[in-house]
């Protein structure tokens, strides 16, 4: 009786903390005064938004998931705006450029995916966020394989 009571207390604080809101990850990845960790906070909360909104539209929340696929294109833009701030050339100091490159890379894998586990009339929510998620990532394996950002 006390182990089941322990479990499902367990089990909906693990819900909540999984639940709460990616939008507090993009607050901490703004307030970090390192630009490269900046941007891999804000990659990973691009990470944590996508799974998110893939999660509120399963539940049939399409309003959230725009919101959240929003969130998705101010992390890319935050993370991408960061490492080129840092003033490095890409390929001379690549570790956070390509580390930025397969994490876009990979978003954009994922995006592909729920566009098409979307219902068609839902699919213009992802639109905007694929095309800006495309553009970082064209931009930073440009600047790996010429050395500039562009």
């Amino acid at each position: 009786m006390i182990r089941t009571a322990v479990a499902a207390c367990l089990s909906s604080i693990l819900l909540a903390w999984c639940a709460a809101p990616a939008w507090a990850d993009l607050a901490r990845a703004r307030a970090e005064t390192n630009p490269e960790r900046r941007a891999k906070l804000a990659l990973d909360n691009a990470a944590a938004a996508l799974t998110a909104a893939r999660h509120s539209y399963e539940n049939g929340d399409v309003q959230t998931a725009g919101a959240l696929s929003a969130e998705i294109g101010e992390s890319v833009a935050l993370a991408y705006d960061s490492l080129v701030s840092t003033g490095k050339n890409p390929r001379k100091s690549p570790r956070w450029f390509k580390y930025a490159e397969i994490q876009t890379r990979d978003l954009l894998r994922r995006l592909e995916t729920f566009n098409l586990d979307m219902n068609a009339t839902d699919r213009s929510l992802l639109g905007k966020v694929k095309e800006t998620v495309l553009e970082v990532h064209d931009h930073l394996l440009q600047g790996l394989m010429e050395g500039k950002p562009k």
